[in-house]
């Protein structure tokens, strides 16, 4: 995994310089972005524009190699959200502070990254009082 000072610029401004999982800022986050293999090299994944993502060290720590989670709702076994081929808006909306999945690709996503840890939804509640988040 790659920190931003090694991140291409194209990778940021695909990204919009926010996470491409769950939206975070880059300009708010205390810890240096990631580069991502969106599916990772000991399962194949390549090093190349379409298998990388703009990842918060949060989302890239939780996610780490996996490719897959359970749907919470279904418990059934998926797919993660693919930042190159999946349209963010089709499978999330936020809900106040908390990511909603609208999908179980969503939902099982948010489970293995974390997303919607007590801690994360307090610190996105903090910012949008302050009226910087989302972005």
């Amino acid at each position: 995994m790659a920190v931003l000072s090694n991140i291409a610029p194209a990778l940021r401004q695909q990204a919009q310089d926010r996470c491409e999982y769950c939206h975070f800022p880059l300009a708010l986050a205390e810890l240096p972005f990631q580069v991502d293999h969106i599916i990772a090299r000991k399962h194949g994944g390549a090093t190349e524009p379409d298998n990388l993502a703009l990842a918060c060290f949060y989302c890239n720590s939780y996610k780490g190699p996996n490719i897959a989670g359970i749907d919470p709702q279904t418990n059934e076994l998926v797919r993660l959200f693919h930042p190159r081929k999946d349209a963010w808006t089709t499978h999330f909306q936020w809900v106040d502070a908390t990511l909603s999945g609208l999908t179980p690709v969503a939902r099982a996503t948010i489970q293995v990254l974390g997303i919607n840890h007590p801690n994360a939804i307090t610190v996105r509640e903090s910012l949008m009082r302050e009226g910087v988040f989302p972005a």
